[in-house]
């Protein structure tokens, strides 16, 4: 699996391969993960000490503790210092960005909660090692440490890693993940541009029918199936302090394997479609929606199910890659503005209208296909072709 992502400027992208992981490897992995996780729950120590004394708990004073923690304790020290060092600098942006959200006082619905505790049973363990703390040869991976792990090869790297990533997710696989820089891959020109507007009863509506992304329903589907493990799980839930039957951690790894199917099911169809846009298509004029409110509507699960946002990801990142024009456009009245002659609705369309007619010019289309429309026009894209299009607009401006 390949994600895009850009770091000051730079674009870059993570290569994930499966690990093959011996008994030896994985006991020093999950030894290295309770440093790291110690390490972590002393940090939070630290900075709840630091805030109730009002002192700087910054990312260099953190790091000369870990030098007095690793002095104090040789079983500290006996773990790699790379990926302790690491954790620091991920505690330390977590909580970087928890003070930025409280002081630019967002609601507390959409701020970041400052770091808590990593539990031993509910933490997945995680381990990231800078370039001085790995090295690939022969086709295996080296960590700090003496830990040996044999890759998957899927497919060759683009260019040498610069940090990786090892975790455990919860079907207990064992996965590295490099960040290399991305390669550019620009497309033909097509002259072409294309409005997005996400919705549930279709996760993606466009000003071209033929790029529609219809709802997969790949958690409606599997709903039986985990219902069922679920029941098993409950009836079969070991009281607290209590070992786990065989029969209850059966189905807790049958309900992970489910969720884990159904996630890569979004995210393939999300990818194959998000290519297929950006290969027929040089400017996206895109919905900039975030559905985390939809979570609180009566249609959570379903929009869950839809995994708009990860849809979305999908779109931009593969944009990005391929380096096309896409423009977010804010939300705000797209679903009450007209396409055709840019008149608004004096009361919002409630969700059961899904035909909008403009009470000034009398046009009438289906809801999510005007808000496609009005996509284009917020981002500055004549929609030729339409009735309100120009006929003079450039060629590099002709929408779908």
């Amino acid at each position: 699996m390949t994600t895009l992502r850009e770091t000051e400027g730079t674009a870059h992208a993570r290569y994930t391969y499966r690990l093959r992981v011996s008994s030896t490897a994985r006991a020093a992995l999950l030894a290295e993960w309770d440093r790291c996780r110690w390490v972590w729950n002393q940090c939070v120590a630290t900075s709840r000490t630091a805030h109730q004394t009002r002192q700087e708990c910054g990312p260099a004073t953190l790091d000369k503790t870990l030098t007095g923690w690793r002095a104090e304790h040789d079983w500290l020290a006996a773990g790699a210092s790379v990926p302790q060092q690491q954790t620091i600098r991920d505690f330390a942006r977590s909580r970087a960005k928890a003070l930025k959200d409280i002081k630019a006082r967002l609601p507390m619905r959409r701020r970041a909660g400052m770091p808590r505790f990593k539990k031993k049973d509910l933490a997945a363990p995680t381990l990231n090692y800078t370039r001085r703390g790995f090295r690939l040869k022969d086709g295996r991976l080296h960590l700090a440490g003496g830990i040996t792990l044999t890759v998957v090869w899927s497919r060759d790297l683009p260019a040498d890693p610069s940090s990786v990533r090892v975790y455990r997710d919860s079907l207990g696989h064992w996965y590295a993940s490099f960040v290399v820089p991305a390669p550019a891959e620009p497309l033909p020109q097509t002259g072409r541009a294309i409005g997005v507007d996400w919705g549930v009863k279709e996760v993606a509506t466009t000003t071209s029918d033929a790029h529609d992304l219809p709802h997969p329903r790949y958690g409606r589907t599997a709903a039986a199936k985990l219902a069922r493990y679920q029941k098993m799980m409950a009836r079969r839930k070991p009281a607290r302090g209590q070992a786990a039957s065989k029969g209850y951690r059966t189905a807790a790894r049958q309900t992970a394997k489910l969720h884990k199917k159904v996630a890569r099911q979004r995210a393939d169809t999300a990818r194959k479609w998000a290519k297929r846009v950006v290969r027929d298509f040089d400017v996206l004029a895109v919905e900039d929606f975030r559905p985390k409110f939809l979570a609180k509507s009566t249609m959570a699960r379903k929009a869950a199910d839809a995994a708009i946002g990860a849809t979305k990801q999908a779109l931009i990142e593969m944009a990005r890659k391929h380096r096309r024009d896409l423009r977010l456009v804010h939300p705000a009245h797209t679903t009450m503005d007209c396409a055709q002659c840019g008149a608004r609705a004096k009361h919002a369309l409630p969700l059961s209208e899904r035909t909008y007619t403009c009470t000034a010019c009398g046009a009438s289309s289906p809801r999510d296909e005007n808000s496609a429309r009005v996509m284009l026009i917020r981002a500055g894209l004549d929609p030729a072709g339409v009735d309100r299009g120009r006929p003079d607009a450039p060629p590099g401006r002709q929408a779908a």
